[in-house]
């Protein structure tokens, strides 16, 4: 990453114009053309230093829910049971982790009542126990690189 990839890093996260040339906008708050924009930001997925490029949407406001939860997953059922999960279209994103409760993954819904739903689904399609982490308070993080 260079200081302009950076700079395109930090820029992005402050939101992407709604206009007629979008890519064009930014790019020009960054001193580049659109094409070039276009090209470092395939670059850095291609990389890996960005794992997606698009919209966030918040489901709540849109009168949908989201929900972080986990599962303890037998070692030996890891492939299998990361399968099943993530074959269900309302899992957004799903992380092993180096614990007891392995497998963390968030739920997102277009209405309330489907989260115990998916959840129900995914304890019966497993045989696993869902646990869930309901968000308490709501928090932004955002990653301020120096170019």
């Amino acid at each position: 990453m260079d200081d302009m990839d950076r700079r395109i890093i930090n820029r992005l996260q402050q939101g992407f114009p709604v206009c007629d040339s979008p890519y064009e906008q930014a790019a020009r708050e960054l001193g580049l053309s659109g094409e070039e924009l276009i090209e470092r930001i395939g670059g850095l997925l291609t990389a890996g230093v960005l794992s997606r490029f698009g919209p966030l949407y918040h489901a709540e406001r849109m009168g949908g829910a989201l929900m972080l939860v986990a599962l303890q997953v037998p070692e030996q059922r890891f492939s299998e049971v990361a399968g099943i999960v993530n074959a269900f279209p309302e899992v957004a994103h799903n992380y092993r982790r180096n614990h007891r409760f392995n497998m963390w993954f968030v739920l997102a819904t277009e209405q309330c009542s489907r989260i115990p739903e998916v959840i129900d689904s995914i304890e019966k399609d497993t045989g696993l126990k869902v646990y869930r982490m309901p968000k308490i308070e709501e928090y932004y993080v955002g990653l301020k690189l120096e170019a």
